[in-house]
């Protein structure tokens, strides 16, 4: 009974996304208007692709946005490597820069397209995958349903599933089982994410870790690296970084509180979204504080308090010119953000209690010392002044956190091994098509 009604609900979606999908161009204009698409490359949302398939085996690997697309870049420059062409779709605007930036023409980018049938059809006929390779959490039912009727394999690498996520899809089991019963494999992060996919059906599962923590240490402009640690010179600073709605406010009653006994402090402030810089600008001004914004090239000069991070790509710019770095979405909302990069990046690590998006790599770092949970802006406050007046236990956290990283790694090559059976026969078809066509 269950599976029939899993059959209907999915053939109802697939109904519904169809009589849909002559009305998604309003949405997708509103979404342009605010910056959430490139007007000239919309088309790619419905499944049209701009520029040829090439020859030879393809895989097609989704990341969602910019934290994922990171995670799984180092394995896209393996794959590729191979000889193996990739197709590498993202959602938003900024990871597609970022993926644009960092690979040549054997990694083709292209926005994914939506969860619609005839999108995703128009896509499949065009790139014909014979691999699909998805990052972290995106289910997208349409997506794998196609994918399954073509029977090209279905590999979720990074998975994980948060409280959140894992229990709305227990009230639907039989729908999830419906929809993962469609995947090769899933490699998830963690031994908790690996268990709740096998609770909702998938199989095979196996855990490799994070991917992130194989990444490479953010670029950074190092010029202007050079200018922004002249201008801060020895100026006590600490950053709230990926902050969410409320945290801001927070970050600047701290500044205010520490200030007292800080008279130089400077407050590094990095938006989550930076569009947002404008709406607090107003918060900054009625506190009384002289700010400066990177986008627009503003000096930090002695009497800046705060400055803020509105750029894309560059925390690991903020990161490096100081040692105590907030991690948001903890506070004022739920889930967290990642500590991986300020914990690379060597910072002390501080963050509210509503990390369950990232509870396996908090755990790690609170037992090795080398990150700390608040509760409020008071505790927040306590703990940046302790790690500010005690260099050498803000040393020491640092030392954990990054010897916690080290530890942590290695998610790259069990992921490339659990890949392998799929991997394999691209590559041996890839070295059939080069001898061919000498």
């Amino acid at each position: 009974m269950s599976e029939r009604w899993a059959r209907a609900m999915l053939t109802a979606y697939r109904f519904a996304g169809a009589a849909a999908y002559p009305f998604v161009g309003g949405y997708i204009a509103w979404r342009t208007t605010r910056g959430k698409e490139e007007r000239s490359r919309r088309r790619e949302r419905y499944g049209f692709a701009v520029v040829k398939r090439p020859p030879g085996p393809l895989v097609w690997i989704h990341a969602a946005s910019v934290g994922e697309s990171y995670a799984v870049i180092p394995l896209v420059r393996r794959i590729s490597g191979f000889d193996i062409n990739v197709v590498f779709t993202t959602g938003t605007v900024t990871s597609a820069q970022i993926v644009q930036s960092r690979f040549d023409e054997r990694v083709l980018h292209q926005y994914v397209p939506l969860d619609l049938k005839p999108a995703v059809s128009r896509f499949l006929d065009h790139w014909k995958p014979d691999l699909a390779i998805i990052a972290e959490s995106e289910i997208w039912p349409m997506t794998i349903l196609e994918l399954g009727a073509r029977r090209v394999p279905q590999v979720l690498v990074n998975g994980r599933l948060s409280d959140r996520s894992f229990e709305a899809w227990t009230k639907r089991a039989f729908l999830a089982e419906a929809l993962f019963e469609n995947l090769s494999h899933v490699v998830a992060q963690s031994e908790i994410d690996g268990e709740r996919f096998r609770q909702l059906g998938a199989r095979p599962v196996t855990v490799s870790g994070n991917l992130k923590v194989d990444t490479d240490p953010p670029a950074v402009n190092e010029r202007e690296l050079r200018l922004l640690r002249s201008q801060i010179g020895r100026r006590p600073t600490w950053a709230a970084i990926s902050t969410h709605d409320g945290e801001e406010a927070i970050a600047i009653e701290v500044h205010r509180l520490l200030k007292r006994r800080y008279p130089d402090l400077l407050t590094i402030i990095v938006p989550r979204h930076p569009e947002r810089t404008e709406g607090l600008l107003g918060a900054f001004s009625a506190a009384g504080l002289m700010v400066a914004r990177h986008s627009l090239g503003e000096p930090v000069e002695p009497e800046v308090d705060i400055l803020i991070g509105d750029t894309i790509g560059d925390m690991g710019l903020y990161l490096r010119v100081t040692e105590i770095a907030f991690v948001g979405r903890s506070l004022t909302a739920e889930g967290g953000q990642n500590p991986l990069e300020p914990a690379i990046l060597e910072t002390a690590i501080l963050a509210g209690r509503n990390v369950q998006n990232f509870r396996d790599s908090y755990e790690r770092l609170i037992e090795r010392g080398g990150a700390r949970l608040v509760a409020d802006r008071d505790m927040l406050a306590g703990a940046v002044n302790f790690l500010l007046a005690n260099e050498d236990k803000r040393h020491e956290m640092i030392a954990a956190a990054l010897a916690t990283v080290n530890e942590m790694r290695g998610a790259l090559p069990a992921t490339l091994k659990a890949l392998e059976p799929y991997i394999n026969p691209l590559i041996v078809k890839a070295r059939l098509d080069e001898g061919a066509r000498r």
